[in-house]
Order: structure tokens, then sequence, then C-alpha cells
């Protein structure tokens, strides 16, 4: 069971990453902070240095907290981690040890959302294909049969995950766009939601897969959705249809989406983020019927400076006594 601890003259936490420097700023405020001030991954040992050492770690997804980094204990009580997804914390092993986990929801689903319907459009209307070929001079100019994609308005919109990003994305694409929403998530979604966004809740991912001309993915990574899409889903779906992912890597079988855009299973993918991040699939890379970007779908300043501040929040909780806002174990 965690423990939340009383008031601790100038806890030390030690940030794993830069951060904006206006919430560097107001961390220094309220506690002895250490930075990692060129910016690099933290290797497991030193994660493991600091955990010995810092009352309050600050982490991100670049850091891999395992149970094998947790197991060796320390000082850390509280990992207060800068974003959503919590998949590279084995929460299981920091209760055990005792230390809190928390998060920052909320405050990135807007931004994100933006992304995942850049990338929807990207991918229909081949704009990263066109991008590359203007940059590369290789644009002779306009011309009836050239870089023909597809037309978004109208088409169905398939979300895995109707949270509050997948809430965001479907109020986009169908009050911005006139999509028709098709959703599969793992609980009911209230009614009064899917009037809202004049949506349907399907049964299956098996159900919606074969309906949509766009699958947009929301849903957190976990055992249940490690390659959620991989071959026989991507089977399943249209030849015309598009990937788009903004949620977390290893829900999407990477080699398998490269084979199956190759192959003609499906038309596109726009991708943001990877299975083995910064590293992404080779063959991905080479095809020109896919969009990549470095997993910058909360990157805006307004939204970076909220999830610091956010982290702020769940450390003056905890160091106060007090359940975190946040707390995920």
């Amino acid at each position: 069971m965690t423990v939340f601890v009383g008031p601790v003259a100038k806890p030390l936490a030690i940030v794993t990453r830069r951060w904006p420097a206006a919430v560097e700023a107001r961390l220094a405020d309220a506690f002895d902070v250490r930075l990692n001030t060129d910016d690099h991954p933290l290797s497991a040992d030193e994660l493991r240095t600091a955990l010995t050492e810092a009352d309050a770690l600050c982490a991100t997804v670049t850091d891999d907290l395992s149970a094998e980094v947790l197991s060796a204990g320390g000082r850390t009580r509280i990992i207060a981690n800068f974003g959503v997804g919590v998949n590279h914390i084995d929460l299981s092993a920091a209760r055990v040890q005792g230390i809190a986990v928390t998060n920052t929801p909320d405050v990135l689903s807007e931004c994100t959302a933006d992304l995942a319907m850049a990338l929807l459009l990207m991918s229909a209307r081949r704009a990263g294909e066109g991008e590359r070929e203007l940059r590369a001079g290789q644009w002779i100019g306009w011309r009836p049969t050239h870089l023909i994609g597809t037309c978004v308005w109208g088409k169905t919109l398939g979300i895995v995950g109707l949270g509050r990003i997948g809430i965001a994305t479907a109020r986009r694409a169908h009050h911005g766009f006139g999509m028709r929403i098709l959703c599969f998530n793992r609980s009911p979604v209230p009614k009064a939601v899917l009037r809202g966004l004049a949506a349907e809740q399907v049964d299956s991912l098996d159900e919606l897969l074969p309906q949509v001309d766009f699958l947009s993915l929301h849903c957190p990574a976990n055992a249940a959705s490690h390659h959620l899409i991989d071959a026989r889903s991507l089977a399943r779906m249209r030849p015309t249809a598009h990937l788009i992912n903004t949620a977390r890597g290893s829900v999407v079988d990477e080699a398998a989406l490269a084979e199956a855009l190759k192959q003609g299973v499906i038309a596109g993918a726009g991708l943001d983020v990877y299975e083995a991040e910064p590293r992404v699939h080779p063959d991905l890379t080479t095809l020109n019927n896919t969009v990549l970007l470095p997993h910058m779908g909360s990157g805006t300043a307004a939204t970076r400076e909220a999830m610091g501040l956010r982290v702020l929040d769940n450390l003056k909780a905890f160091f106060a006594g007090n359940p975190p806002p946040d707390l995920c174990n």
C-alpha cells in the first residue's frame, strides 16, 4: 500500500529529461531540483542511482522503470510522470516498493487530437509524399492524375478507445468533417457522449474493422492491447482504409503493418508512436504511403507547460501528506 508522507523540507526531485524552462523554475521554487542538463535518456543504472538518491523521480516515457530497476528499492517515494501513459513504469513493482506513481491526464487531450486529425488528413491526401517530392525538386507541375488521394468529408472513422483523446478526435472528425463515428471501447460509452458525436459503439474490434475508412487508435498500452493491430486485424480492414496511431507503438505490430502497406492490404498509415522508440521499423521509412512523425502529439508550448504544472500539483499534494490528484497505483 502506498504511504503518503508528511511535510519534508525541500525534498530532492530528480528530473530525468529537460522540461520547459518555466516549469523547471517552478519546481526549483518548491523542491531541491537536480536536472539532466544534457537531456540524454537515462540508462538503467542511472535510473537505479536516481531512485536511491531522490525523494521524487520526475520521469518521462523514455525512462524504462521496469520491475528489475525498481526492485533495488531506494529513497524515492513518488514517481511523478510527465505524460498520460505509464506503460514504461511497472506499477505493481512500484506498489510493492511503496512508491506512488502519478501521471498528467486531461491537459494534453486537445492537442493530441489535433495531431491525430493532422495525420489522418496527411495520410488521406498524400501530403507527406507530396512534400517529399517537392523538396527533392521532382515536382513537374500540376496535372489531373497527380497524387490522387482520398476525400475525408463524410467518411467513416473508427476509434479504438473512446476516452478523453478519442472523444476529442471524434468531435473534430464529426463536427468538422462530417464523418460518421464508430467506436470500440473496453467499457460502455455513456449514451450522452455517443449522442453528442452521433456515434455508435460496436461490440468488437472484428466488427469495427471492415466498416471504417480510417481507424484511429487511442487505447492505453497494456498486455491486452499489445499488437492489437496485427496482420489478422489489418486483413479485416478495407484496402482503401488508413490507420492512425497516436496512442502507443506497442498497440501495432510494425512488421505486419509494413507488410500490409507494401502489399496494398490497406492504403496508408499515419504514425506518431513506435514500438521501439526512437527506432522505427526500417521498412516503414521507405514506403511512400506512410506519414511518420517523431512522437509529438503533446508538442505545443502551452500543453507541455500544463503537463509540467500537473506534475508539480501531484508532488505538492504528496509531500503535504495528501493523496496526489492523479495517482495511478
